[in-house]
């Protein structure tokens, strides 16, 4: 595809690294937007986010180690294409989570309408994200000859990622920046906040199914669970779960309650 997006002599600027800070900043933009509707100041909004985005860049390359350490920490190159991976999704969520369940205790502010703010933002980001991971080529899926498929021949790319080049693929990026695109569509179109979590707890299942179902048509290597899955659609079981345990053990509490 299109691993850079302009180089000047040595100066180059790699296309996913841009687009991943699109994303970023779309993303705060409108967490920002949506603050106010949560009783949530904007600047603090804003401030939450930086914390998050750091916390969830350190968690997708964590959990990137985890699922395929052999290639990242037995050699200096591996340790460089590490520098250069952005690492997986669910990684980088779960410590986005984590980081946002601290800063917001240390904060005194509410954990779900922080959560119901943002879940529509980190949608936004990951639809752009994942137009980042289909320029560098990061990834890609299974080999297919339907007449969607995409092939990739940039020698950059393979080199960089390791994505095979002159063989027809499934645009798996394509397939998960629609669906978060939808996702974000839906969130909030039909956002009616009846309890605190509601709109955190549909983004959590509604993507859990996307990339559950995304993951059948994936070929690159990302690690599995006991050869029954991959780590990804793992994790996406539990997240599922999770957003259900939120539906059930929430809607009781009135929204004003938001602690």
């Amino acid at each position: 595809m299109w691993p850079e997006l302009f180089r000047i002599s040595s100066f180059a600027i790699p296309s996913y690294g841009f687009l991943l800070a699109v994303g970023f900043v779309s993303s705060v933009f409108l967490l920002a937007a949506r603050a106010p509707k949560f009783g949530i100041d904007r600047d603090a909004a804003a401030d939450f986010g930086v914390v998050v985005l750091l916390a969830g860049l350190l968690g997708a390359k964590v959990l990137l180690v985890i699922v395929e350490w052999p290639r990242y920490l037995v050699s200096w190159q591996g340790v460089m294409d590490l520098m250069r991976a952005g690492g997986v999704f669910y990684g980088g969520f779960l410590g986005a989570v984590g980081a946002a369940a601290y800063y917001l205790h240390k904060k005194k502010l509410s954990f779900w309408s922080m959560a119901d703010a943002a879940a529509p933002a980190v949608a936004l980001g990951q639809a752009i994200g994942r137009l980042g991971c289909l320029a560098a080529g990061c990834c890609w899926g299974r080999e297919c000859h339907e007449p969607w498929a995409i092939t990739f021949t940039n020698p950059m790319a393979e080199q960089n990622v390791g994505v095979p080049l002159g063989i027809p693929l499934h645009p798996t990026q394509v397939y998960e920046a629609v669906g978060t695109f939808v996702l974000l569509f839906l969130l909030v179109t039909f956002e009616k906040r009846r309890f605190p979590g509601q709109t955190f707890a549909s983004y959590l299942c509604g993507y859990a199914i996307l990339r559950g179902v995304v993951e059948f048509f994936r070929g690159d290597p990302r690690g599995e669970f006991l050869g029954l899955m991959s780590t990804s659609q793992f994790i996406a079981l539990l997240c599922f779960a999770a957003g259900a345990a939120v539906y059930v053990l929430q809607q009781k509490k009135p929204v004003s309650q938001t602690a």
